[in-house]
């Protein structure tokens, strides 16, 4: 069987691109739902902002660590499972948030927090704690990523078409009325048809190992999930704040996750089935976790 420590991915320069283009087409379709009074959340009650964040860029990454000293999976399978840890929160967590009965405004505060914070906490959370794990160690030393290009990438991508879409929304809100539903479906249409054609061209090796790295993947989202339930819970939030902050911390970008992957660590296998595995299963297992929750009302 082929070493998935040293597959490499189809995915031209082109179709990379491509990718940045649609994660900012997606990016900005969501901005286009805040305003800058969403930013005030955290003068007016900070404590949830800040426990989601928390959950999401100290916790994950911290038990993803223990995750990958615990299985010791291949070097790429680890540091895979430690960059989408450290992405921000996914695209779809204020839409399932919102399905989940849990408090929206909340969500969409924590996704655009966090989206600025990527800039920094990002890179910063690939490089520690994948230096901290030998094997991915060596990768990081052979690929030699630079920290400042990796927060250009992030801001190019998520930050810019954050900053339009808010001032779209809050200078010119009809024109934003109107471009915002189907701008959103738009995107998210095609963003789909994207993974679609990327997975197709990787068939192969997909079927491969995907069995190998599914079951870790479904693992390490439940531990993200449970990551923001728990710390949610001890933070003392009500179920209505709690609902956000579990779905915000299990729902990761992996689309960013992806776009790292084969603009820094060359398409690596190992990295990009993780990465994509977690595109799939997050919008499942986020999906039926809103279902259950939306059988009980939450208390605010």
């Amino acid at each position: 069987m082929t070493d998935l420590d040293t597959v490499v991915l189809n995915f031209s320069a082109s179709s990379l691109l491509v990718m940045n283009a649609i994660l900012a087409i997606v990016m900005f379709s969501i901005a286009l739902d805040l305003r800058i009074s969403d930013f005030a959340r955290l003068i007016r009650a900070p404590k949830p902002v800040l426990t989601g964040l928390a959950s999401q860029f100290i916790l994950l990454p911290a038990l993803t660590f223990l995750l990958v000293l615990m299985v010791e999976p291949r070097a790429s399978i680890a540091l895979g499972l430690i960059l989408v840890a450290a992405c921000p929160g996914g695209n779809i967590s204020n839409f399932i948030t919102h399905r989940a009965g849990g408090n929206a405004a909340l969500s969409v505060s924590m996704t655009a927090f966090a989206t600025v914070g990527a800039i920094l906490i990002t890179p910063l959370n690939i490089a520690f704690w994948g230096q901290l794990y030998a094997p991915t160690r060596e990768i990081l030393n052979r690929v030699e990523i630079d920290p400042v290009q990796i927060a250009l990438t992030v801001s190019l991508m998520l930050v810019l078409p954050l900053v339009l879409g808010i001032y779209l929304n809050s200078r010119h809100a009809p024109f934003a009325d109107r471009v915002r539903r189907p701008m959103q479906n738009l995107s998210m249409l095609i963003f789909l048809g994207f993974v679609v054609l990327a997975l197709a061209a990787n068939w192969a090796f997909f079927l491969q190992f995907a069995p190998f790295v599914g079951g870790l993947v479904v693992l390490h989202n439940a531990i993200a999930l449970a990551a923001g339930y728990g710390t949610a819970t001890l933070a003392g939030l009500s179920n209505y704040d709690r609902r956000a902050v579990t779905i915000e911390t299990g729902i990761q970008n992996s689309g960013l996750g992806l776009v790292l992957i084969f603009g820094f660590f060359n398409g690596l296998g190992g990295m990009a089935v993780v990465a994509a595995l977690w595109g799939i299963w997050h919008a499942i297992s986020g999906l039926a976790l809103a279902k259950l929750m939306s059988r009980r009302e939450a208390k605010r």
